[in-house]
């Protein structure tokens, strides 16, 4: 699927001024995103509105107990309960970038969530989202926070405003090939 700049009578879907060949709203892009080019300003709303939800999730999840943070111990859930894992955060610093053992860890769990269809964003501030997180949980204190999961609470499906935001989120920036968005935490 070829794109190029949107010209009198090419064909295809516009979209965000560009004109994608043979794409149409059947395709899975969502209408809302068909409608017409988005500015920046828009984009910008966009990101700091997933932060705030992001921030909202953790703490209800904190406060509902379903909470997993730490590499070791969300690959351990992933392994033994995938089906009840709803969302998942990978957070490094740019001081982490370096860190290959992590770079690999982070490129496993983000392909098993995208098998799995977990929701998956990258977090750029592993401090910010310390102090969301605080140091109730182990691996919180212990410093790891690379990667944090968040599962259902019980068997009923979880609904959190927060949660249905954030997946909104993912699913618009997968229509547009951003498997694993990144997302600022507001301060």
């Amino acid at each position: 699927m070829g794109s190029h700049w949107a010209g009198a009578g090419a064909p295809g879907v516009r979209l965000w001024g560009w004109v994608v060949r043979g794409a149409s709203p059947g395709l899975g892009i969502p209408p809302r995103l068909l409608a017409r080019p988005r500015s920046p300003r828009w984009l910008v709303r966009r990101m700091q509105g997933a932060g705030k939800a992001l921030h909202e999730l953790l703490l209800s999840a904190q406060r509902q107990g379903c909470l997993t943070a730490g590499v070791y111990e969300s690959a351990k859930v992933l392994n033994v309960d995938p089906d009840n894992v709803t969302f998942c955060v990978l957070a490094a610093d740019e001081e982490d970038e370096g860190d290959i053992a992590l770079q690999i860890h982070f490129t496993l769990i983000q392909a098993f969530c995208c098998e799995n269809d977990i929701d998956i964003v990258r977090v750029g501030d592993v401090q910010r989202l310390a102090a969301i997180v605080g140091a109730g949980d182990e691996a919180a204190a212990s410093g790891d926070l690379h990667c944090i999961l968040i599962s259902n609470p019980n068997e009923d499906a979880w609904k959190d405003p927060a949660l249905e935001k954030l997946s909104l989120f993912c699913e618009e920036s997968r229509s547009v090939n951003d498997w694993v968005p990144s997302i600022t935490l507001p301060e």
